[in-house]
C-alpha cells in the first residue's frame, strides 16, 4: 500500500492545532465572560487542549507500523 505523502499529513495536523487553538480560546472567552473569571483564566483552554493533543500525538507516533 502507498504511504501518504508526509507534506500533507503535517498540514492537517497544523491546521487541526490552529482550528483547536482558536475554539480553545473562544470557550475560554466566553467562560471568562460568563463567570466573570480574571482575564488571564482565557489561556486555560488553550494549554489544556494542547496538553492533550501532544499526548495523543505521541501516543500515536509510537505505536508499531501496520
Amino acid at each position: 500500500m502507498q504511504q501518504p505523502n508526509k507534506t500533507l499529513r503535517y498540514v492537517g495536523l497544523a491546521s487541526q492545532w490552529i482550528v483547536m487553538l482558536l475554539v480553545a480560546v473562544w470557550i475560554g472567552n466566553k467562560v471568562v465572560h460568563w463567570f466573570h473569571l480574571n482575564i488571564g483564566f482565557i489561556i486555560v483552554f488553550p494549554l489544556i487542549s494542547l496538553a492533550v493533543s501532544l499526548w495523543l500525538l505521541f501516543k500515536e507516533l509510537n505505536k508499531p507500523n501496520e
